[in-house]
């Protein structure tokens, strides 16, 4: 637990910075998390009993993922090694495994091998750890930004449990901040420090869920602020966004970013190209995850174009995936790509009108029950009580088609689908009056 005494030397000089030195010490002070750290949730229960196993914690920056690999260490008094996936190799992984078969035979400890940046590993790197953690030699703890099922190779994903971190919301980066502002043995409760409820929301809104990013910028904003005459310093909104070093565009969880992004929408409904690629851009200039932007590009290439295009999904999921390939700010072309494609492209909401009168039906009507044509008959008793009886199986038919009803008998005249005469539904329409004779289409 060296780790922890050079941390706490720190602290109490006053080296570190406000994030570290408020870093919560214990469950109780954790902000936030209430999904697996809230009363009687299995990660807290096995925490508070001194428990000690495998995870790797997925969130945001910011979302506590040190802090809590910390907590877990100083609960279960296990020896903690920290790794960085950036500076560390094959050959570290070696030495540490090494270390801690050591603690374990002649200290009686085990070793929490923090892993920061796991995606980073290679497969081989990532390999070195199997046997280790197979044995139990090590209690690794992974941290990541990304998903764990694409960035982990899957037998070590098997031998660890997951655990998803929420970005933190407003209102817990602002109790993060007043505990900071408190604090006169860690943080800046020494300082005569005058911030308006606004300005702390502010703070809030620019770390965009991050609270090390938060207590940072607001160290920075009450350090650089000169005090009056009686000592108080006055924060600004000025100098908080400063100190951030972000401009605000629009902000992310008010009203604005609910505003820009239906300006998107419906400019890529309206079929304006022009108009689209300024509202993408207003909001990757603003800070936006292009990844929430990427998923309402795929959502809108069903909701609008749908089959009138069949090649407008295809195209919004290939950005969302070369965003997530190649990353800012190359990534951002793919996306422009995607909005001018869905925005140029003929529009048709028929899948977004059927699937919603599908639901009201499933709604209205309940479970009906499958037909008993349509159901399999894999044993001879299903078969006797007359499973699968009658189904014609339309590649015995012309064109691979026969008249059939695949409806339950309550909502057989129902029709859900109905293409436009725009696009690529067009032919879909005169397709179905041939087969259907007019019923479909």
């Amino acid at each position: 637990m060296e780790l922890f005494a050079e941390k706490a030397k720190e602290v109490m000089a006053g080296i570190a910075p406000l994030a570290d030195r408020m870093r919560p010490r214990g469950l109780d002070e954790f902000v936030g998390q209430e999904h697996i750290l809230g009363q009687g949730r299995v990660l807290r229960k096995a925490i508070e009993k001194g428990e000690l196993f495998s995870l790797i914690l997925w969130g945001p920056p910011g979302s506590g993922k040190t802090t809590l690999a910390r907590i877990i260490a100083m609960r279960t008094k296990a020896h903690f090694v920290s790794f960085s996936a950036v500076l560390s190799g094959v050959k570290e992984i070696r030495e540490v495994t090494k270390e801690a078969e050591e603690e374990r035979s002649f200290r009686q400890q085990r070793t929490i091998l923090f892993v920061d940046e796991i995606h980073r590993f290679n497969k081989a790197q990532q390999d070195a750890f199997l046997p280790h953690v197979e044995k139990g030699t090590i209690c690794l703890i992974g941290a990541t930004t990304e998903n764990p099922s694409f960035e982990v190779i899957s037998p070590l994903l098997s031998r660890v449990q997951v655990f998803t971190l929420k970005q933190l919301g407003p209102e817990e980066l602002m109790e993060i901040m007043r505990r900071a502002l408190a604090d006169k043995e860690r943080g800046l409760g020494k300082h005569k420090v005058e911030i308006d409820a606004s300005v702390l929301k502010l703070l809030a809104a620019l770390a965009d869920g991050d609270a090390r990013a938060a207590l940072n910028a607001l160290e920075l904003a009450v350090m650089t602020t000169v005090p009056q005459k009686d000592g108080q310093r006055t924060i600004t909104p000025e100098a908080a966004q400063e100190a951030m070093q972000k401009r605000v565009l629009y902000d992310k969880d008010g009203e604005e970013h609910y505003n820009i992004i239906s300006a998107l929408h419906k400019s890529m409904r309206g079929s304006d190209p022009d108009a689209a690629l300024y509202w993408l851009g207003r909001m990757i200039e603003g800070g936006e995850d292009p990844l929430y932007i990427a998923r309402r590009v795929v959502r809108f290439a069903s909701e609008d174009v749908g089959n009138a295009d069949p090649q407008s999904l295809l195209v919004a999921v290939a950005a969302m995936q070369a965003f997530h390939f190649i990353g800012q700010p190359e990534g951002e072309l793919a996306l422009a790509q995607a909005v001018v494609h869905l925005a140029t492209a003929p529009k048709s909401n028929a899948l977004y009108t059927a699937y919603s009168e599908v639901r009201k039906a499933i709604k209205e009507t309940g479970s009906l029950p499958v037909p008993m044509h349509l159901r399999n008959a894999p044993t001879r008793l299903m078969e006797e009580m007359g499973y699968s009886k009658g189904y014609r199986y339309p590649h015995s038919f012309p064109d691979a088609f026969v008249e059939e009803e695949y409806l339950p008998e309550k909502i057989k005249k129902r029709r859900f689908y109905k293409p436009s005469q725009r696009g690529y539904e067009r032919e879909i329409m005169e397709r179905l009056k041939k087969w259907w004779k007019g019923k479909k289409g």
